[in-house]
């Protein structure tokens, strides 16, 4: 009798925890649409979040979403949604390697990753994909138009002196 007097109140103490606690956090966890099963970005609804492997906390707003790290760096995010799918705009820093006036020039990562734009609208990514651009000054944005049979890019850029950060768009999907 003693024996069924401590496992029911061990199995109230439970439940009642488990009411409290509620069942855990959920969490959407994307990856880039070309490796649909590897996340990327991991997003918790009690604040926490992955993203590359590394913890965060993070909050968001319809552009952005802000990690933060434990020693309260910063890192904002550019992401749209589309129904069920997202775009997260990664951010890369590359270096004019000549001259050039804005955006026009050749634009070298240590990589080897690279932009070329030219001030006739032509352009030319890691020397591989070309077509034509336009740049919206008023949105900080360059529109790509592949050659290609490839879907329009449209780049978020801030320029700084030699310095070209543009932020990529990689079309994510839930990890599956």
């Amino acid at each position: 009798m003693k024996k069924i007097k401590i496992y029911s109140i061990l199995i109230s103490i439970m439940c009642v925890m488990a009411l409290l606690g509620g069942c855990g956090s959920k969490t959407e966890k994307w990856a880039y649409d070309y490796e649909p099963t590897q996340a990327v970005i991991a997003l918790s609804d009690n604040g926490k979040a992955t993203y590359k492997g590394n913890e965060y906390t993070y909050t968001k707003d319809d552009t952005f979403i802000t990690l933060t790290d434990e020693n309260g760096e910063q890192l904002k995010i550019r992401y749209e949604m589309n129904g069920d799918k997202m775009t997260l705009y990664e951010e890369s820093t590359y270096t004019r390697s000549g001259s050039g006036d804005g955006v026009v020039g050749n634009w070298l990562q240590s990589n080897g990753w690279s932009y070329v734009f030219t001030d006739s609208g032509e352009f030319s990514e890691e020397n591989i994909f070309f077509g034509h651009y336009t740049v919206d000054e008023s949105k900080s944005r360059i529109k790509l138009m592949y050659d290609e049979p490839m879907e329009d890019a449209y780049l978020y850029y801030t320029l700084n002196g030699n310095q070209l950060t543009v932020a990529y768009p990689w079309p994510m999907v839930r990890v599956q």
